[in-house]
């Protein structure tokens, strides 16, 4: 028989495809596996992954056998699904992957299921099989129609509301606020981050109706962290750790015991790649983070400029269906040159095209198209001293590997 994970990996064709018909079936097949454990999900436009990685971090610290799932990864599949911290092995996820592709060919010939929906039924799967006690889950798009939606949690966050995705989420704040209410249930406390006010309203009326209780986090000046110093740079990652510190203190009155010194370390302890992270490389300094939307490429922009990274060579790559104008535009006054270059997927632009735009987003510098991203790298930190990569998670994961290496 082939392997589960080539069928795993050819569901990518299938694209995206909202709704919880197809989850809901295929976990009632392999025995409902979500029911083995406790669930916290994570929503919102930027910085759930960040959320979701210092909510598990706090709820590891404080002695709890955790489950994380999140997406994208950066390099490898099992990325996605840590068990007591560690990513889990091949050979799990090749085992979880049979047994639900088993169940997928029984109960969903007619309609496979997704990339998404068979990754999620693994992680439901995995943590199952390893007794896990509280499961924290990232969103993967919206909230409402998400695989991930199928659980009911005791505790959710909402992050930021901004726009992304608006084919499949709306046009307006409302609308892609409605969407991302669709994890809110009954009586459970929901934590958000600053958003506008639009779409705080709609998140308001969603926990009314529902009988949630609502907590706004706001960062503090030092988090409540006694002078200690978060993991993740910036301020839209101070604003993160708000929402997670928030949402761990809301998940101790649960039940779900969470001391300060676990709370501190979910925001000093944690571990999330690829987030404002920096490198050596041929004689520069690089700096990797995942901005792929507008929003992002604002708090990276703002970044740049309280550190004195302005004059950067920005090496950017997105995807076609990203605002890669909104985003240049937030970076290009930052930058002295402009390297576009196609991240390793088809969903990906081209080189040429993201030139095109960037030479209208007004540098002063340079703009070259580079399609090969290490070749690109190279002439980035050929050019200045310090290179910035963004634009795409996807970018981000091939560049990392190859700073990582001696």
């Amino acid at each position: 028989m082939s392997d589960p994970l080539d069928y795993f990996f050819s569901l990518e064709r299938l694209g995206m495809k909202f709704g919880l018909e197809n989850i809901t079936t295929l976990a009632a097949a392999l025995g409902n596996p979500h029911h083995a454990f406790r669930s916290v999900i994570v929503a919102g436009t930027n910085g759930k992954g960040s959320v979701t990685a210092m909510v598990e971090t706090g709820l590891r610290a404080a002695g709890h056998r955790t489950g994380r799932y999140t997406s994208p990864h950066l390099t490898h599949l099992e990325e996605r699904f840590t068990i007591a911290g560690r990513e889990v092995s091949t050979d799990s996820l090749r085992e979880a992957a049979g047994r639900v592709r088993d169940a997928a060919e029984r109960v969903l010939a007619e309609a496979p299921p997704t990339f998404f929906e068979f990754a999620t039924a693994c992680a439901f799967v995995l943590f199952r099989d390893a007794s896990v006690e509280l499961a924290v889950l990232e969103v993967g798009l919206g909230g409402r129609l998400d695989a991930t939606n199928v659980v009911s949690p005791i505790a959710a966050a909402i992050t930021s509301i901004d726009f992304d995705h608006q084919a499949q989420l709306g046009h307006t704040l409302e609308s892609i606020a409605r969407e991302k209410a669709g994890v809110i249930k009954g009586r459970i406390p929901v934590v958000c981050g600053p958003m506008p006010p639009e779409a705080e309203e709609v998140i308001r009326a969603a926990c009314a109706a529902a009988g949630a209780s609502l907590v706004m986090a706001a960062p503090s000046d030092d988090l409540g962290l006694g002078g200690a110093t978060p993991a993740l740079r910036g301020a839209h990652q101070r604003a993160n750790a708000a929402v997670a510190i928030s949402l761990l203190r809301e998940i101790d009155k649960t039940g779900v015991p969470v001391g300060a010194s676990a709370i501190r370390a979910a925001v000093t302890d944690v571990a999330w790649p690829g987030r404002l992270e920096e490198f050596s490389f041929r004689g520069a300094r690089v700096l990797l983070d995942a901005a792929h939307n507008p929003a992002g490429a604002r708090a990276l922009a703002t970044f740049l400029r309280e550190t004195g990274w302005t004059d950067c060579a920005l090496v950017f790559g997105s995807m076609q269906d990203k605002d890669a104008a909104a985003m240049l535009d937030a970076l290009a006054p930052v930058s002295g040159a402009i390297i576009c270059t196609r991240a390793p997927t088809p969903r990906a632009a081209s080189a040429e095209e993201l030139a095109a735009i960037a030479r209208t987003a007004g540098p002063d510098g340079t703009v070259e198209a580079i399609a090969d991203p290490a070749g690109a790298l190279d002439r980035a930190c050929s050019l200045r001293s310090r290179a910035v990569a963004a634009g795409s998670i996807f970018l981000i994961g091939p560049l990392r590997d190859i700073l990582r290496k001696p």
